[in-house]
């Protein structure tokens, strides 16, 4: 736990955020603030809290643990008096407000961007939604479950002669979140510079996951026809595949530069295959994956994965081992690395959590305190803004 020291400051110190946010979207793009050393206070309803904190595993709120570190939580109903009293005094000290509402919910309670920014004219407000806050979607319920079919990544991932394949995590709203994040930092510095006031930062999740497949609309319109599901292949290169061992474990290869190709061939002493016309070029080995995929998966398959590792890195080849969670975290490059970390917990001890990214040399990420309990910082945070004790709504 070298990492952890609550005196520490990051980058983003004076910078507050008031994080409205529920679930994933909104906790991923205020991790990376809290981080780099943002004070994040996620404003949580009194009896309900972050419904992040209901995802469990063994009973234990592990997603709430990892996501909402360094993190401050104050439990406010905003659309109450004198909860809103309160929740109007932190708008006058904070850079950031961070929602993701249904599109309208802001509005109805009275906190609509015009309001807020007549509080605070260099608010930044990130508003986070399934759809964004325009179009005739705007006020469809967007699970990133949603977006995730519906923005053409589900159709590409998968196996052709099965069904469209979900990813198995909230990837659109952590890739929202991580949007969110950047789009946040470049608003504050407009007005950091002077080159503005604040403004609304519209990121629904569907444009993010979107972003990831988007050179599917150029060949679509190129050619006409959809991207076929191609599996663990890659529909723009070829080879590329998992390939499994003779003892069952799995190796991940790439060959997407023509060096790299050529080099394969070499090592699995096939040369001729660099000059044959199935092979020698990159459209080619895509026409011709499967093919390919069969010379590769004989080779390997006749081999354990460390003799395969030991061939393939000896020559040079981009080759990796598949691993599960466990296999990750006695690896030596992650342990070296230190891309895993162990930090304190009341209940738990110390706990394993990925470290903070990127790494910046000289002004790094800080980890200054663990997850918060509901409404752990209620006090704390009335005490900093001189709220009086009398007539104290938190709990």
């Amino acid at each position: 736990m070298d990492h952890f020291d609550p005196s520490r400051k990051g980058p983003l110190e004076g910078i507050r955020v008031l994080d409205m946010s529920r679930l994933v979207a909104g906790n991923m793009a205020t991790l990376v603030l809290a981080d780099y050393g943002a004070d994040v206070i996620k404003i949580e309803h009194p009896d309900k809290g972050d419904d992040l904190r209901r995802w469990l595993v063994d009973d234990v709120d592990v997603y709430w643990k990892i996501y909402s570190r360094n993190k401050r939580s104050m439990t406010l109903d905003v659309r109450r008096d004198p909860d809103r009293h309160v929740f109007e005094r932190l708008l006058e000290t904070s850079q950031v407000l961070v929602e993701n509402f249904v599109p309208g919910t802001l509005e109805k309670w009275g906190l609509s961007p015009e309001t807020l920014h007549a509080m605070n004219p260099n608010l930044v407000i990130l508003r986070i939604s399934g759809w964004g806050q325009t179009g005739s979607y705007r006020e469809k319920p967007g699970f990133g479950t949603l977006v995730e079919a519906m923005s053409g990544y589900a159709s590409l991932n998968g196996w052709p002669d099965r069904p469209p394949l979900l990813p198995p995590l909230a990837m659109a709203d952590m890739v929202a979140g991580l949007y969110g994040a950047s789009a946040t930092m470049a608003a504050v510095r407009v007005v950091e510079t002077g080159k503005g006031q604040g403004q609304v930062i519209d990121l629904s999740l569907f444009e993010p996951i979107f972003s990831l497949i988007a050179s599917e609309a150029l060949r679509y319109h190129l050619s006409g026809s959809v991207t076929a599901r191609a599996g663990n292949q890659a529909s723009h290169t070829a080879p590329r595949n998992i390939y499994e061992c003779a003892d069952g474990k799995f190796l991940a290869l790439s060959g997407s530069m023509q060096s790299m190709a050529e080099r394969i061939f070499d090592t699995i002493g096939r040369p001729e295959l660099k000059t044959h016309p199935s092979f020698a070029t990159n459209d080619a080995r895509v026409c011709n994956r499967d093919e390919l995929d069969r010379i590769l998966a004989d080779f390997i398959g006749s081999r354990d994965l460390a003799g395969n590792l030991t061939l393939f890195e000896g020559a040079g080849v981009t080759v990796a081992p598949v691993l599960d969670m466990g296999g990750l975290l006695v690896n030596p490059y992650v342990n070296e690395r230190g891309v895993v970390v162990s930090m304190p917990d009341e209940e738990l001890g110390p706990i394993p959590m990925h470290n903070i990214v990127p790494r910046l040399s000289h002004t790094p990420g800080v980890f200054r305190r663990p997850a918060p309990r509901l409404g752990e910082h209620s006090r704390e945070i009335l005490d900093e803004i001189g709220w009086s004790e009398t007539g104290e709504p938190m709990k």
